[in-house]
């Protein structure tokens, strides 16, 4: 395993290890305080006029979406890695699915059309979860060595992008889909060799 996905996965597993500690916290009714202030200057204005009940809740979730923001985000940085090393810089063009990289392009022309800031000038950055799977799919012959079976990889993103849903869309994760998650990312680390 390279340094870099060792890097990766040591602080995914570090985000698991504050799961459990979130999780002991929970079960027991204590704080053992290993989060910090979550009001900080600008938010003072606006945060305290939620509900309680909203706050507690979107702390909790925090954690879940950055798990899978350096998930989504590593596995674009594996796939760029790797593919970049095979095939060169033009790796995009030459071995990304044309739906895969027509729906970039969209989501890509949608962004500079709404005249926000753009995301990224990497392509990548313009696929969804699901459609990273299908480059490591369309590319098993190069992602092969990285993971034991092509169907298990299928079903553990399949598992993960129903299980971003709630967390994209600002919804609380019900207690087994929070196991499921953990579950998920576990069978993710396993899969990689």
């Amino acid at each position: 395993m390279k340094t870099d996905d060792a890097v990766r996965l040591f602080g995914l597993n570090n985000l698991l290890i504050e799961a459990e500690i979130q999780k002991i916290e929970r079960t027991f009714g204590v704080d053992l305080g290993h989060r910090g202030d979550a009001s900080s200057g600008e938010d003072d204005q606006y945060y305290p006029q939620f509900a309680e009940r909203l706050r507690i809740e979107a702390a909790e979730m925090a954690r879940h979406y950055a798990l899978f923001y350096c998930l989504e985000n590593s596995i674009r940085e594996l796939i760029s890695q790797r593919l970049e090393e095979v095939h060169g810089e033009s790796w995009w063009d030459k071995v990304v699915p044309e739906f895969v990289r027509n729906n970039a392009t969209k989501n890509l022309n949608k962004e500079k059309q709404s005249g926000v800031t753009p995301r990224s000038t990497d392509p990548i950055d313009y696929s969804n979860f699901g459609e990273l799977g299908e480059i490591i799919k369309a590319n098993w012959d190069i992602f092969g060595d990285m993971f034991r079976d092509i169907k298990a990889v299928e079903r553990i993103l399949g598992n993960l992008n129903t299980l971003r849903g709630p967390i994209a869309h600002c919804k609380a994760l019900a207690e087994d889909e929070v196991l499921r998650l953990d579950l998920a990312l576990r069978d993710w680390f396993r899969q990689m060799e």
